[in-house]
This record gives structure tokens, sequence and C-alpha cells, in this order.
């Protein structure tokens, strides 16, 4: 599936030169590869990352999931329709046993079983991509055994919805015994102590997450570099918006290096988590978390996509990435988990703008 990269374009200087201080610019048209993007993100982005890759497959090779849950995982309780997605997000989603009295039977657990049925059900409805697309993709999920914020019984159940739709064990990776609190994870001195859950999110426990899950899906990469080649650029994401709970924020990042400028890259879309936008931490995340030197090494076009917070329309104080229904003000029909919802859809088109064609091409 992979293609050697060599396709050789111009790209308007006046679309690249800017830098990282300045105005929001379009996003760029760079002829990046079109079937080589992944995509990865952590707590409510990880959710994200594995809402994106079954509606989306068809366009990808993989998927990292950081203290995430399954697809749709709200839904998880067949029949229960009476209780408010929000409270199943923050319950079966992150802590099922956290008003239970009585232990903690799986049964409060996200059903795994039930959601893989699910998506076969929204893929034959054309709700989602095919599911087939699945079968030669790599998957990296992650659960630190410190994570009180997302328990590691809800990450098993990621797992085992992959498993669920029969992808080879080798294509798996999942990495559950690293004593992490909730966080990205590096080997930077600077970031939070490993068994940590405080703001920024970023932990270092002595490796790079980033450079790990990237390689999982894409094979041996280069090591990272020390100085970066390329650019990061704040760009105008309202073209994008389509809706007015979309909650997604007026401007985005992304990173491009330089040999991207006149080679054909792959694009690997990092999702934040809760609290971990621009409005909250500016850069720190789009900087701090290792995606850009892994990329720069390694040819690949780093894209995050921004949610900032908003506190009536929608309700989404912590700046969250939709994974129970804000999108559609938390009202049925629920759409957060298919193809048409707004966030995804948004992300789709800043993937196909820089997979597209310079218009300048000579």
């Amino acid at each position: 599936m992979k293609k050697k990269i060599s396709f050789v374009f111009c790209v308007c200087l006046s679309s690249l030169s800017f830098a990282e201080g300045g105005n929001k610019q379009v996003l760029p048209a760079l002829n990046a590869l079109p079937d080589q993007t992944s995509i990865s993100g952590l707590s409510s982005g990880g959710f994200m990352a594995a809402q994106y890759h079954i509606a989306y497959s068809e366009n990808l090779v993989g998927v990292g999931i950081i203290a995430g849950g399954p697809w749709n995982c709200v839904a998880s309780i067949p029949g229960n329709d009476l209780t408010p997605k929000l409270v199943s997000a923050t319950t079966t989603c992150m802590d099922p046993c956290k008003y239970s009295w009585f232990g903690c039977p799986e049964t409060l657990y996200p059903n795994s079983r039930y959601l893989s049925e699910l998506a076969k059900t929204e893929a034959e409805r054309g709700s989602v991509a095919r599911l087939e697309n699945l079968s030669d993709d790599k998957v990296y999920v992650f659960s630190g055994i410190k994570d009180k914020t997302v328990k590691q019984v809800v990450v098993d159940q990621t797992v085992s919805f992959y498993k669920y739709l029969e992808l080879d064990g080798s294509a798996i990776r999942y990495d559950n015994r690293v004593a992490a609190g909730h966080g990205f994870i590096t080997d930077d001195l600077e970031d939070n102590s490993c068994g940590q859950t405080e703001k920024p999110w970023i932990n270092n426990c002595g490796f790079s997450q980033a450079q790990r899950l990237l390689e999982h899906i894409y094979g041996e990469l280069e090591v990272d570099v020390k100085e970066l080649s390329g650019e990061l650029i704040k760009f105008d994401q309202t073209p994008f918006i389509s809706g007015e709970y979309t909650s997604l924020d007026n401007m985005g990042y992304v990173y491009i290096p330089e040999s991207c400028r006149s080679e054909s890259c792959r694009v690997h879309v990092a999702l934040h988590g809760c609290r971990q936008g621009h409005k909250f931490l500016g850069d720190r995340f789009v900087k701090g978390t290792g995606y850009n030197e892994t990329a720069d090494a390694n040819q690949l076009i780093i894209l995050y996509p921004q949610v900032k917070p908003s506190s009536i329309k929608p309700l989404n104080p912590r700046g969250c990435w939709d994974f129970w229904g804000y999108s559609s003000n938390s009202l049925p029909p629920y759409h957060y988990y298919k193809r048409s919802a707004p966030q995804m859809k948004a992300i789709n088109q800043m993937v196909n703008r820089l997979t597209s064609k310079p218009t300048n091409e000579l």
C-alpha cells in the first residue's frame, strides 16, 4: 500500500513563507499522498480518532488511540436511550464504576461486542466506511496504569472492539504496562512526571509516544531530529466549519517539513485532548508532544485541528472533541459517530486540502 515519495512540485512561496507567529493563512495544498494518511489523539481526541478511523477508513492506514474508548462508546448499552449521552461519556466511557456501590461488574464497561455489530450495521447503511478497509490498517492503543480519568478497563474495550472486527493481532499494539497518568507521553525531562494527571497533560515516561505510534503505523522510521527544518503554520479553519454547534476553533496548526515542499509526503492528524487546544495551552501540545521531530525526519506532515471551549452553544466548556453528541446540541438524531458529523467532515476536508495539487503546479 505504500508508495515511493517521489512526486516533485512547486509551492507558491506566499503560502508557505509565513511563520507560526503571523496571521492565520489558508491551509496549503501540498499534493500529499492521499492513501497514506493516519490519525491519533489523546483522551477526547483518542475517542475522536477511533470514530474517524471507522468513518473514513478508506483513506487511512492506521490510528493511534491514547486513553480513548471504542468507536461510538456512549452507545455501549443496548436499548439504553434514556441515559443522557454526556452521562454515558463520563461514566461508561471514562470511569464505568464511578457511581457503583456494588463492585465493578463487566456489565458496566463499554460493550465492545455490541459496538462492533453496530459498526457493521452502520457500514451497511453507508454512514461509515466499509469495514473491509480496516484489514490492512495498524492500530496503536495506550492506557496508563495510573490513569484515573479514562480507566484501563475502558481502553481494554477499544482493543476488543478491533478484535471483534477481526483485525489481525499483529496489527494491534496495546501499551498498557506503563505507570502513566492521564496524558501524552514524551521523553522530555521538562514535562510532568510519568504518573501525574495535571496540566498540560504531557508526561515524561522516558519514550516518545509520537515516534512509537507512528512507527507502528508506518514501519521502521528514522530517529527524531534534534533541530526542526520545517515550519509550524497557523491556518484558518473557518472554511471547513459547517453548523453552529461544532465547537471548532477558527484556527488550526500544520507542521510542514522542508522536504515536503518539493516531495509528496504522508499526512498524520494529531488531535489534542480536553483543555489542550490553543485556547487553553497555546501551542504547547503542538510543539511539545514530539510529533514534529518525528515528522521532520520521516517526510510526514502533521495536521493539528483545534477545538475551542464553549459554554452554551454547544455545552463544551473544556474544549473536548465530540464523542457524545454536542455537535447536534445533544439532541437526536445523533451523528457524532458518522461520516456526516461536522467535526469529522471538517478533518476530512482539511486532509483533502493537503493531498490536493497546488494550483500553481508547473
